[in-house]
Formats: structure tokens, C-alpha cells, sequence
């Protein structure tokens, strides 16, 4: 059974890959990912990939990969990592750091192997129109956010990279929106405050795209 707190992206990884083995990119590896995403999923072979080493992370979460590589998204040079090798790619708001997003997108899909299966989440379009608040709501609340996309600038990407776009949309996690009340008093005891992520399901703050690299013939 599905935790309903686990994260949204690891619960669409669930449905892709259930209790099977996989290797799997995680690309923005940082927030203590590695540890988090493995301790769900023991079976995972966990390869990451950042700009930089410690962003949040410590030894316990290099530890339980496979490799990590340190890489700069946007001079689009990752011959580091393996071609046609990955089962699954996660890609958690991270391109709307990047100028050249769809280009980067475009070569990450050669390190899926045929048949594999990535993720990606980003603030879309809803999000230039939401109110402010810490921890962003707003996509302008963040100063490193460069590039607004949207479903369908990301689908015609993957597509004519060779995927087919298995699911795509406004992220909803029905979940975290019922428990909304309960998380805003965790946060606030946490914090002192409330934040703009306790709201991103309830706000339609972020779309995704699941889409699923062609097999070879």
C-alpha cells in the first residue's frame, strides 16, 4: 500500500515500477533524495546528478547510491552518465533553473533505456498568478527561476525525442490536500509559520509529465 505522505513524484514511480528492481536518475539529487527515495524503495539502483555535492545531503545519502555525477544541466554535456541505461528519470523541479530546459530534457532521454520511464514536475503557468508566500507559491517567489513551461511545450519536447507521454496534467495529490489542515499545524509548529508547499496540491501550484521512452524494434 502506498504511503499517503510518500513523496508525489516517488508515488508515480510506484505505479511505474512497483516492487520490481530498477535503476533509476535522480536528477536534482539533493533534500536528502537519495536516502528518502532508497528507504522506499529498497530494490532501487540510485544514481544522482547536480550541479553541486551538498546541497542538503550528507554522507548517509551518498552511501546508498550507485553513483553520483556532478554535472552542469545547462552545457548539456553528461557523456559521464551511462546511455540507454536508467529505468527511471526523475526530474523534480528542476528545469525552471534552467534557460535551456527543453534541450535538456531532449538528452536526457537517451540515458533512458528503451522502455523506460521518466517523471517530471515543474511550476506551471497557474503558479505566475498565485499569492507569495516563504518556501514559494508564487513561481517569482524563488529568484533562480528563469523559464516558465507548460504541459504541452514539455510533451512536444519528450515526443519528438521518442517518447510517448504516458500522463500528464496539474498535480493533484488528493492525499496531501485532505491531511491540508493536519500538515499546517506540523509546518507551523516547525516553522513559525506557514508555507507555500503546504499548498501546491490544493493551488495547482505544479504540472507533471510521465512519458515513456519508444522500445527499440
Amino acid at each position: 500500500m502506498i504511503s499517503p505522505l510518500l513523496p508525489y513524484k516517488l508515488k508515480r514511480v510506484r505505479e511505474i515500477v512497483g516492487d520490481r528492481p530498477f535503476r533509476m536518475l535522480d536528477v536534482g539529487a539533493g533534500n536528502h533524495s537519495p536516502s528518502i527515495t532508497v528507504g522506499h524503495f529498497p530494490k532501487c539502483e540510485y544514481h544522482g546528478l547536480d550541479i553541486v555535492r551538498d546541497y542538503q545531503m550528507n554522507e548517509a545519502d551518498f552511501r546508498v547510491m550507485k553513483a553520483f555525477y556532478q554535472v552542469d544541466l545547462t552545457k548539456l554535456d553528461y557523456s559521464e552518465v551511462p546511455d540507454n541505461h536508467f529505468d527511471v528519470i526523475v526530474i523534480a523541479h528542476v528545469i525552471e533553473h534552467l534557460y535551456n530546459g527543453d534541450e535538456v530534457l531532449a538528452r536526457l532521454v537517451t540515458k533512458l533505456a528503451p522502455g523506460g520511464h521518466l517523471y517530471i514536475e515543474y511550476p506551471g503557468p497557474r503558479s505566475l498568478a498565485l499569492r507569495s508566500m516563504p518556501m514559494t507559491l508564487n513561481f517569482s517567489d524563488d529568484p533562480t527561476h528563469v523559464r516558465v513551461y507548460d504541459v504541452k511545450e514539455v510533451a512536444n519536447v519528450l515526443i519528438r525525442s521518442g517518447c510517448t507521454v504516458r500522463r500528464a496534467g496539474t498535480r493533484r495529490d488528493i492525499a496531501r490536500i485532505v491531511l491540508l489542515p493536519l500538515l499546517a499545524v506540523r509546518t507551523f509548529f516547525k516553522f513559525g509559520h506557514l508555507t507555500g508547499g503546504l499548498f501546491w496540491d490544493l493551488m495547482g501550484f505544479a504540472e507533471y509529465v510521465i512519458a515513456r521512452r519508444k522500445p527499440s524494434n
